[in-house]
């Protein structure tokens, strides 16, 4: 395929709001995760939360309040993004700039405070609970296309924590076919109960801070984030790209991905594939890294099978904890700050590595030139997708 300009992009996550925060923190070592309980009674864990959401939205969106949207709209307002799809609108007019968001719960939080919020017989849902402008998983892109003022192509992508990275690759796809001109993709999920025991119930959620390839990795620490990027087939500054995307289905478990890591080393290979490059020219991998037993050694055996031991690699979740559906866009977010900056970060509180693990896990934040970085986002059920982001040539 050919490269896919990103002309802008943003993230916003609990190391702070927009792209110099995220940066800093990486340069520092500085993680965002905080321990303690996400609201009151709930699981005693490390948490990503993004700080500033308490404000309801303001007219003339009021009506589409919750968190995930309150995250939304702050995401969209860093790093001169906005202003940027402004000109972009102009460029090419609002219906032919499509919108593409990935989400895993969109704002279910909303419907866990309306369950609490219902008449004593049970049956009835309270009057402000608005499922259409809050809960449904096409929220996060229909908000995004109405606060930025566009009316091309729409579409909300829920495929669990490689939700966001997908968007990337239907994006891609949508241009080739000439749905839309250029698009706007991103990612948004906030902190919900739903989420937090649901992974508990797993046993995937850690009472202590996530340590991604950690012999005494214990599990997942939850955050929130959200993050968009242009993409703009026609722009012609420098920028990062979009070289390549992969996609997999591997089905072996609900829950578990496959233990030789098949599925994802499938995925990894078709970003390759489609960008025209041999492994040897990454110079960088963005694990997915979650730190749980299962995924750091499947994810290891099927980057070891692919591009050997020597690639440098780490997992980016010990800054911003698991993002779940904007995991995707967070990671290509940190993959082309890597290349702009010139950086390979550390997998953050990785302090004893697993050697049954054979990958290059990078321990220290290393300054190197950094031309390609491919992300890895495995979702639930084997839905997994692979980026490969570069310099635009």
């Amino acid at each position: 395929m050919n490269a896919l300009a990103i002309s802008h992009y943003t993230v916003t996550t609990a190391c702070g709001h927009g792209k110099a925060a995220l940066l800093q923190a990486l340069r520092s070592g500085r993680s965002g995760l905080r321990h303690g309980q996400f609201e009151a009674g709930a699981i005693d864990s490390w948490y990503g939360a993004v700080e500033g959401l308490d404000q309801p939205l303001p007219p003339p969106h009021a009506a589409w309040d919750c968190r995930v949207n309150r995250l939304l709209a702050a995401s969209l307002q860093q790093d001169s993004f906005s202003e940027a799809v402004a000109v972009l609108r102009q460029r090419y007019g609002a219906a032919r700039i499509g919108v593409f968001v990935g989400t895993s719960t969109s704002g279910v939080q909303q419907a866990e405070f309306a369950y609490r919020d219902r008449d004593r017989a049970g049956t009835s849902l309270p009057d402000w609970f608005d499922y259409r402008r809050s809960q449904s998983i096409h929220v996060p892109a229909e908000f995004t296309r109405l606060l930025l003022g566009l009316s091309g192509c729409c579409m909300s992508i829920s495929t669990a924590c490689s939700s966001s990275a997908k968007v990337f690759a239907a994006a891609a796809r949508a241009i080739r076919a000439g749905l839309c001109d250029a698009a706007v993709v991103g990612g948004v999920d906030s902190l919900c109960l739903t989420t937090l025991y649901g992974f508990n119930s797993l046993q995937l959620v850690s009472a202590e801070i996530c340590r991604p390839a950690d012999a005494r990795r214990k599990g997942i620490s939850i955050g929130e984030a959200g993050g968009f990027a242009i993409i703009d087939p026609q722009w012609s500054g420098e920028a990062p790209a979009l070289l390549g995307y992969g996609e997999s289905g591997d089905a072996h478990h609900m829950s578990t991905p496959d233990p030789e890591g098949r599925g994802a080393q499938a995925a990894m290979r078709r970003a390759l594939d489609r960008a025209g490059l041999a492994p040897a020219a990454v110079d960088y991998i963005n694990l997915h890294g979650t730190a749980t037993q299962a995924n750091d050694l499947a994810e290891d055996r099927a980057v070891c099978a692919l591009f050997g031991e020597a690639v440098p690699c780490s997992s980016t979740k010990g800054w911003t904890g698991h993002t779940l559906g904007a995991a995707g866009m967070v990671e290509a977010a940190i993959a082309m700050l890597c290349i702009e900056q010139g950086l390979i970060p550390q997998s953050l509180n990785t302090e004893m590595p697993d050697p049954q693990l054979h990958g290059a896990i990078v321990r220290q934040t290393q300054q190197a030139r950094v031309e390609r970085v491919l992300s890895n986002s495995f979702g639930f059920g084997g839905s997994n997708c692979s980026l490969l982001f570069g310099r635009l040539a």
